[in-house]
């Protein structure tokens, strides 16, 4: 099992930009796919990026978020960034990072809250 440290997140006003990191304890080059979810206050976690990662890797984006944010990686630090520009109100929530590996197990990490004020 491979472990995810996040950070980043916090206050920001609407129209503005943050950056998230997810650190994992192995080298991402050898973990399948990382995710980004959304849990907005009272709702579902919801899938808003994904970075499969052997290389050259793809990334695909929700509807909601395309265009805005972009995930990203670096393998020296085994790190995968998530780029959130013209934040919405409605981008508020805990962001999850997720890795699976190529036995399918799932790990998590803590999570991290980021507030987009009107």
């Amino acid at each position: 099992q491979v472990q995810l440290v996040q950070s980043g997140g916090g206050l920001v006003q609407a129209g503005g930009s943050l950056r998230l990191s997810c650190v994992a304890s192995t080298s991402i080059t050898s973990i399948k796919a990382m995710y980004w979810y959304h849990q907005a206050p009272g709702k579902q976690r919801d899938l808003v990026a994904l970075y499969t990662t052997p290389v050259p890797g793809t990334t695909n984006y929700a509807d909601s978020v395309r265009g805005r944010f972009t995930v990203s990686r670096d393998d020296a630090k085994n790190t995968m960034y998530l780029e959130m520009n013209s934040l919405k109100p409605e981008d508020t929530g805990v962001y999850y990072c997720a890795a699976e590996l190529f036995t399918m197990v799932v790990s998590w990490g803590q999570g991290t809250q980021v507030t987009v004020s009107s």
